[in-house]
């Protein structure tokens, strides 16, 4: 299995640009498996991200662009003592904490307050600028889109 989900994102500047994330088997194989077959099925592409909180975080992948969406299977939590960190992805979910679907969230500051309560599956390489850009709002007025994701 690929170890990289890249992420194409417009940001709604006219800018477009890769966000390469390294994925984290070792912390969370089922959610790694999950966001790697939901990427290669075209699951995420053309999805928002619907929740931009500065200097805390930007959550998308609901299909229905209002964070209460959700792929079909839900996975086990596979929480982990790695920090909630700047550039860590993590795993959106409800108050059930075996809820976790399609939803993430990528870390724009520290949020340790997180740790051990959410799946950490992955962590941006390169690209946060893009994830930095993203327009903010819950939901953004114009939301940034994933143009495509693929795993490589």
């Amino acid at each position: 299995m690929s170890d990289t989900l890249t992420l194409t994102v417009d940001n709604n500047k006219g800018d477009i640009g890769d966000i390469v994330i390294k994925m984290r088997p070792d912390l969370a194989p089922g959610h790694v498996a999950q966001i790697s077959k939901l990427a290669t099925d075209g699951f995420y592409d053309g999805l928002t991200f619907h929740r931009v909180i500065p200097g805390f975080m930007a959550q998308g992948g609901c299909p229905d662009g209002t964070g209460m969406g959700g792929a079909k299977e839900n996975i086990k939590a596979e929480f982990s003592k790695e920090p909630h960190v700047r550039g860590v992805c993590s795993m959106a979910r409800s108050q059930n904490p075996n809820s976790a679907s399609s939803q993430f969230f990528i870390c724009f500051d520290d949020a340790t307050f997180l740790d051990g309560q959410y799946t950490v599956w992955g962590e941006v390489t390169s690209g946060m600028e893009f994830v930095d850009g993203l327009p903010t709002g819950e939901p953004p007025r114009m939301p940034g889109k994933i143009v495509k994701a693929a795993i490589s």
